[in-house]
């Protein structure tokens, strides 16, 4: 497929400041509000933004409830707006789940002034406690740390969201038939905005065409067809009768997607975007790249598994890249930062070369227990630690059984839930109850 010109490219970076201009022109304004299906919103404030998203705490004329909604802009045709409904239909998939986030309602607009390019809203539950990477900043800021029983709870919720997407099941998910429709029809809706995105690329570019010779149309041609089939209940379609069951890998596990709701002990598993069926056999040395690449755009890197940085054919990605993933999630919880992140400041070496050989230590730990839990590491002289620094080496045990280098040596989902159960059993109430303040 022929890649985009970098004069394309520029005039569409050009193109998104001006507009991201024009869209703070309307910020000034008190108050400003959009509807959604009908539904009239005032935005109140910004909440948070990345790429081509935004999250604004919204609030309905009449209704006290908070909302958190995602603008998600999609200047490039087809393959965008279909990625963003693919998250849509994720959260379809999964409701209801008391730990995994749900979309209340969405909706796709056509941008004013540029019919080619669509806006996903999508409405979301508004969490006031934030998300655990507020708290381990707050723990920074005012030199706390979490309770370990309290963190380990959980933790524990968070591992009860993931068993429902690593062993998903249309029959046995807490929506049963309910979700797998939903997740239909949103996936139908996200098949009929690629047809009109096709149509309307197809119309604008009309006159070029024909002044180009056969060789030019066929490429032209080739990069309106689709890269794969990006529906995540495709698979599960395929015996008809629902008895298969396809495992997903969320693959972007990091405390900033660990909402904490308001009881203060109930984790919220959010941003399902980076959801992927697994298993996926890596047949050809093309797949092996194509994964790479959605890694490194959708898998935050201090948390990212071994295996999709260097992705190798012959191989499989499963669901145990979550597990990698959270246990560099607990460590953060424990002491600031990924595992990864703080070795390589350490070290002043790659974070990814980090990452790829399993360097990384406990900051209480010499290298002779570093290098008990396999991790090696070259320092002389152990971290020294205040006694109330110290984490508790039942707590230790769980993100080293994680963070292992060969996937098949991590715990699945269920093994890894029952040792924090057991840790869970053997440590000490907290002070102050089981809240989480």
């Amino acid at each position: 497929m022929s890649q985009p010109s970098l004069t394309t490219q520029f005039s569409h970076y050009v193109l998104d400041t001006i507009w991201q201009l024009s869209q703070c022109c309307s910020c000034f304004p008190s108050n400003p509000s959009l509807r959604i299906n009908g539904r009239s919103f005032k935005i109140l404030r910004l909440l948070g933004e990345g790429g081509f998203s935004y999250v604004y705490l919204v609030q309905s004329p009449g209704d006290s409830t908070l909302y958190a909604l995602k603008k998600i802009r999609c200047p490039f045709g087809q393959e965008s707006v279909t990625q963003a409904l693919k998250e849509v239909e994720a959260y379809s998939l999964f409701s209801p789940h008391p730990n995994i986030i749900h979309a209340i309602d969405h909706s796709v607009e056509s941008d004013r002034g540029d019919e080619g390019s669509k806006t996903v809203y999508i409405l979301l539950p508004y969490y006031r406690r934030g998300n655990l990477q507020d708290a381990i900043n707050a723990n920074l800021v005012n030199h706390a740390k979490f309770p370990e029983r309290r963190l380990m709870v959980l933790f524990l919720g968070v591992c009860r969201a993931l068993k429902a997407m690593h062993q998903y099941s249309a029959k046995g998910s807490p929506g049963g038939e309910t979700s797998r429709k939903k997740a239909k029809k949103v996936r139908l809706e996200a098949a009929e905005a690629d047809r009109e995105a096709e149509q309307e690329a197809i119309a604008a570019n009309t006159s070029r065409r024909r002044q180009r010779d056969r060789d030019a149309e066929i490429d032209e041609d080739t990069e309106q067809e689709p890269l794969m089939d990006n529906s995540l209940a495709a698979a599960e379609e395929s015996n008809g009768d629902g008895s298969y069951k396809p495992s997903y890998a969320h693959r972007d596990i990091k405390p900033a997607n660990i909402m904490i709701a308001d009881t203060g002990t109930q984790p919220v598993l959010m941003d399902l975007g980076s959801l992927a069926p697994s298993p996926t056999p890596i047949t050809s040395r093309a797949l092996a790249l194509q994964i790479q690449d959605q890694a490194a755009e959708h898998s935050t890197m201090p948390y990212r598994a071994p295996e999709l940085f260097d992705v190798k054919t012959g191989t499989t990605v499963d669901t145990k890249v979550d597990i990698w993933s959270l246990g560099c999630t607990l460590y953060a919880c424990l002491v600031g930062k990924s595992p990864f992140e703080a070795r390589s400041e350490e070290t002043g070496g790659s974070l990814s070369l980090c990452v790829l050989g399993g360097d990384w230590r406990f900051p209480d730990e010499g290298p002779a227990e570093a290098k008990r839990g396999k991790q090696w590491v070259t320092d002389s002289e152990p971290a020294k630690a205040k006694k109330e620094d110290l984490i508790s080496e039942p707590v230790k045990e769980v993100v080293r059984a994680c963070l292992k280098v060969e996937a098949a040596e991590r715990p699945d989902i269920d093994q890894l839930a029952a040792m924090v159960e057991g840790v869970i059993a053997r440590l000490p109430r907290d002070e102050g109850g089981a809240d989480m303040e």
